[in-house]
């Protein structure tokens, strides 16, 4: 039996070592950490306040993948309905966002004339394009130079596809597709507050602000795809995948972290271990990021120089950092008595984004940085004691490369402003903070082996996505040396929670 090794035991290197598992082949997962699960991870904050990982969103999740998996036999369920989202205000209550837009229809009309036709008329061309555009995320990427009638094939179902939306929405996604987020939602809603509360995804995990060219395709991306969060959040995603990799005979070994990718005669020959150990293999998937991948795990000059020279020029400039809160009582947001919302975002206007984004591009952190927040225990009570919150918060813009360093003084004041922002939406919450934890972005490097600290192994970019995604040469998985592949979130369709660079490599390995 062929044995095949997985770097990393995140969502997408359990996803390929169990598509190789039940394909016969022997695999073992080593992972650097003490425990099963990547950036899906949970932690506690303080004894009984527990937080998920780096990621807090399953919205992402592709259900075709889990479900040909037959996650459901291991304990994986979904919500019933994507996930509200609170778009929380300084002033005034915000509104509430629903997937379903006739649900926030009368909310913003109330906050300004015309804004809830414009939400109908925004999710409406959003769920005419999401079955194309998901579909996309499903495959391969294409061939540069097709070698096949299959290829030939493949790459004409997608011009099909593309035509039959129809012209006004084929027209539209193409126009659309370059610009920037805040021009597009502008189109769309008078008031601030909604348009900066949409474009917020498209600031997740990218050195751009919502001005930026190229902002409204990572939004399309991610909410072609958004659907019903998984029960349990990140962490039941990855324990599913884990007892059903070790019910198809996988192994993983943990605090076992690769000190290189043995390469002999252009072909892989296994892992050696960090302290001494080697564990021998012809196949080797590497979840971590193609960075860390290429450059830190392989000896120099083993690649071809032109790879070696696009894998160097992926941009990794992480500008996220984690801020975990345990409260001493449930969060209120303003004006919002007796209501209870799991995720909110936090950023009255479009240009407060791209402040935030100002400030990091010279190496400064935002003092009002913009804030995806995730409040776990409202839907699972058991991660906080009875009655009280635990919150999870991915703020943005805090630079990997910040000026004189991520000190412990740097820590707190980034710390400091998070809390003041969400103070201004949720009055009360600093006074009820009973634990803190602040990780910067070289904080994530370390913990979780983020090359530049950034959450998707690579920025969410129009020439960092799709079919260039790590790199020309590189964007099916296969790299240059025989029996090494790519499986992780800097390969196509991206970053965030999904399963689907897992599920694709490894596609391409078992097609190969």
């Amino acid at each position: 039996m062929s044995r095949a090794i997985i770097i990393g035991a995140g969502h997408n290197g359990l996803v390929a070592g169990l598509l190789l598992a039940r394909a016969g082949r022997k695999v073992t997962i080593v992972e650097r950490r003490d425990v099963v699960g990547g950036l899906c991870a949970a932690s506690e904050v303080c004894p009984g306040y527990t937080v998920p990982g780096l990621h807090h969103d399953t919205t992402g999740v592709r259900r075709e993948v889990v479900e040909s998996l037959g996650l459901s036999r291991f304990g994986l369920s979904f919500e019933s309905e994507a996930p509200s989202v609170l778009a929380a205000n300084s002033e005034h209550k915000g509104v509430v966002l629903h997937a379903e837009a006739k649900r926030s229809r009368d909310e913003l009309e109330m906050l300004q004339r015309g804004d809830g036709d414009g939400y109908l008329a925004w999710r409406g061309f959003l769920s005419r394009i999401r079955g194309f555009v998901s579909g996309v995320l499903s495959e391969k990427p294409p061939l540069m130079k097709p070698d096949s009638i299959a290829e030939l094939w493949n790459m004409g179902k997608t011009g099909i596809g593309l035509r039959r939306l129809g012209k006004p929405d084929m027209l539209e996604l193409m126009r659309v597709a370059p610009m920037c987020a805040a021009d597009w939602l502008q189109e769309y809603f008078g008031n601030p507050l909604p348009a900066a509360a949409l474009a917020a995804p498209a600031a997740t995990g990218a050195s751009l602000g919502p001005w930026s060219a190229g902002t409204a395709a990572s939004l399309l991306l991610y909410e072609s795809v958004r659907g019903p969060e998984v029960k349990g959040g990140p962490a039941a995603l990855t324990q599913s995948l884990q007892r059903a990799f070790e019910a198809a005979g996988g192994e993983i070994a943990l605090e076992s972290a690769v000190a290189r990718i043995r390469v002999e005669s252009g072909a892989v020959s296994g892992v050696e271990l960090e302290g001494g150990g080697f564990i021998e293999a012809p196949l080797v998937v590497a979840s971590c990021d193609p960075k860390r991948a290429l450059l830190d795990l392989i000896e120099p000059a083993t690649l071809p120089l032109d790879v070696e020279e696009q894998v160097a020029s992926i941009r990794v400039r992480g500008s996220t950092a984690k801020v975990n809160l345990a409260l001493d009582g449930p969060i209120h947001f303003r004006d919002r008595d007796g209501e209870r919302h799991a995720r909110a975002v936090v950023s009255d206007h479009l240009d407060d984004i791209e402040r935030a984004f100002d400030a990091a591009k010279y190496r400064t952190c935002s003092e009002r940085p913009h804030l995806d927040v995730s409040i776990p225990s409202v839907n699972d009570p058991s991660l906080a004691p009875a009655g009280k919150d635990v919150v999870s918060i991915l703020a943005h813009a805090a630079p990997y490369q910040l000026e004189g360093g991520w000190s412990d003084d740097a820590r707190e004041r980034f710390g400091d402003a998070v809390v003041e922002v969400l103070e201004s939406v949720a009055p009360g919450v600093r006074a009820s903070i009973v634990a803190r934890e602040v990780l910067s972005p070289a904080d994530l490097e370390d913990r979780y082996g983020l090359t530049g600290g950034h959450i998707h192994h690579g920025e969410h970019a129009l020439d960092q996505l799709l079919f260039m995604r790590p790199t020309s040469k590189l964007a099916r998985y296969k790299t240059p040396i025989e029996g090494l592949y790519l499986g992780g979130s800097g390969s196509h369709p991206g970053g965030g929670v999904t399963c689907q660079p897992g599920a694709l490599a490894a596609e391409a390995i078992l097609k190969s």
